[in-house]
């Protein structure tokens, strides 16, 4: 690493991009952490932070999840140690983890379990944030990512820049500006041979779907598709803050502490703040998420109301009583029906 690296474009904008996100969200004095892989990104992103962060009166140190999938994967945790110590960065913890399959394929299974070491070594160092490399690009993939799956608004939102102890600097800057940005500040990042593996759909995407769709329909699709999540994300934000808000006037529990909802109130709203007003009182109320197939049963409830039984869903039952919605665990219910 030089003594003196060049203040180029893409260095300054990654500066700039963790310092406007850090800002009102850590306080002086708080530790902030860098998820390290030694890639490009996390490496650019690590840089930066180890710049802003002690101007702004932080602490700030790394994290490496060795996820221990392929050989030398021991001795490639040690190096981004190794360059994390070399920016300043402390304290720099390694955590090695087994990843073990759960059902939802590896890549699920891998994210998972890299998500739950870094919020384990968050908690254990007493950090208020970690930040996480992902770029622009990967913003782009993701949404495609919801597009194939067709699992409606809320995966197309992408990642958010501050989602509770995550921070997104990166989410406006391209990979290729995070490889210069390495090159130009005399680092040398890591490149993992599993981000060729088109074994793997986001692989796919990154190597095949982007560039056919960049060569079709013209440049600017990654932006496009970056753009289009941040909308939608708005979009639904404010959604569910007027959900929750109308929510306040017609939920209510009952003797037996399950919760009620007014069918007046509820028929009287669209049927965007419908969805949102029965997945909120599932997932508060419960803590059980719901799929569109199953708020849209739960709402005709109110708005399709032909005397129908009971519904069971995951983990809770829903039925119609009096004039109200009554949500209740899966072996609750109540023994009267209107009519």
């Amino acid at each position: 690493m030089t003594d003196r690296p060049r203040l180029t474009p893409p260095v300054a904008d990654i500066r700039r991009a963790v310092r406007n996100s850090l800002r009102g969200v850590a306080a002086e004095g708080d530790l902030v952490l860098a998820a390290l892989s030694g890639g490009p990104d996390s490496l650019a992103l690590a840089a930066g932070l180890a710049f802003e962060g002690p101007r702004a009166g932080m602490r700030v140190g790394a994290v490496i999840v060795d996820h221990q999938l392929q050989p030398g994967s021991g001795e490639q945790a040690e190096r981004a140690a190794e360059q994390a110590r070399g920016l300043g960065l402390d304290p720099v913890v390694i955590e090695r983890i087994d990843v073990v399959d759960d059902g939802a394929g590896p890549e699920a299974s891998a994210r998972a379990a890299r998500y739950g070491a870094i919020d384990r070594v968050r908690e254990q160092l007493g950090a208020s944030y970690v930040v996480l490399g992902h770029t622009l690009d990967d913003q782009a993939e993701t949404v495609l990512l919801g597009l194939a799956r067709g699992s409606g608004g809320k995966s197309l939102h992408g990642m958010a820049v501050v989602n509770g102890p995550l921070v997104r600097p990166l989410l406006g800057i391209r990979r290729e500006e995070t490889s210069q940005a390495c090159g130009d500040q005399g680092l040398e990042p890591w490149h993992d041979p599993m981000n060729d593996d088109e074994r793997f759909k986001r692989v796919r995407i990154r190597k095949n779907v982007m560039p056919v769709l960049e060569s079709e329909l013209g440049p600017g699709i990654a932006e496009a598709l970056a753009r289009t999540a941040t909308t939608l994300r708005e979009d639904s934000e404010t959604l569910d803050a007027l959900a929750l808000e109308w929510a306040q006037e017609i939920v209510d529990t009952d003797a037996d502490g399950r919760v009620t909802l007014d069918v007046g109130g509820l028929v009287t709203q669209p049927a965007a703040l419908r969805q949102r007003i029965c997945r909120a009182v599932a997932e508060q109320g419960f803590g059980v998420s719901l799929s569109r197939a199953h708020t849209m049963a739960v709402a005709a409830l109110a708005t399709e109301w032909r005397g129908q039984g009971p519904i069971d869903l995951p983990g809770i039952r829903v039925e119609r009583s009096a004039g109200r919605l009554f949500f209740g665990f899966a072996e609750q219910g109540v023994d009267d029906t209107e009519h």
